[in-house]
């Protein structure tokens, strides 16, 4: 396993106190299979797309959980019929399940199926109070934060 010293990137940051988990998780992604194949699509500056590849599936065995931080996506198979005796097996129907790790201003919008494809949109929103603001300089007196 690897490890990683964040030291150099902490000495001029604060409050990325989740950098080392998130890089867990790439280390995750990518040792991962790859099924099904996506892509993510940037859109514009707020809006991204992912496109999975879920041919065989139907809307009923895909299951999308959206939690705080994260995106699962699941597809449960039908079972397959045991009589069947293929001659060359290519359309990989096996369960499946992908995480993404979504950030905090990441929201999932809506999702849709068409032609074996699952395309979840994605929109950047960014709260008021995580805006870029001017802060004023006070002449010769502090502000205190008093607790209510």
């Amino acid at each position: 396993m690897r490890t990683y010293d964040f030291s150099p990137l902490l000495r001029s940051t604060v409050g990325f106190d989740r950098i080392e988990q998130l890089f867990r998780g790439l280390e995750r992604a990518s040792t991962e299979n790859g099924f099904p194949p996506y892509n993510i699509v940037r859109k514009d500056t707020d809006n991204y797309r992912i496109t999975m590849a879920v041919a065989g599936f139907s809307e009923e065995e895909i299951d999308i959980t959206a939690n705080q931080n994260s995106l699962k996506i699941a597809g449960k198979s039908a079972s397959e019929k045991e009589d069947a005796e293929y001659l060359h097996r290519g359309i990989a129907g096996r369960s499946f399940n992908q995480t993404f790790e979504l950030a905090e201003t990441i929201k999932v919008v809506g999702a849709e199926m068409e032609n074996g494809l699952l395309h979840i949109d994605l929109v950047r929103e960014i709260p008021e109070a995580l805006k870029p603001r001017t802060i004023e300089i006070g002449k010769g007196k502090l502000i205190e934060n008093i607790a209510a």
